[in-house]
């Protein structure tokens, strides 16, 4: 009977101190996998503000191409006059 007592409250105890140990690791996991995320967020919306400047320059060539059209008309005009 001792020995069965014994056996008992070994696993009992074995099987505590994985439960602590597992919390511990899934605590650890989520830091983690939180601060990676957060960098990652971070990329993108680098990434992103990226683009939206590329649109905006793309727009603002678009303009100055547009300008150059009309300034070579009017020399053309002018060098015809």
């Amino acid at each position: 009977m001792g020995t069965i007592l014994a056996a008992v409250i070994s696993g009992a105890v074995t099987l505590v101190v994985c439960m602590i140990n597992n919390h511990a690791q899934a605590e650890k996991t989520r830091a983690l996998l939180d601060y990676r995320l957060s960098e990652l967020e971070k990329k993108v919306d680098k990434h992103n503000h990226l683009v939206e400047r590329t649109y905006h320059l793309e727009g603002d060539m678009e303009v100055v191409h547009e300008q150059i059209k009309v300034a070579n008309h009017r020399i053309e005009d002018l060098e015809k006059a």
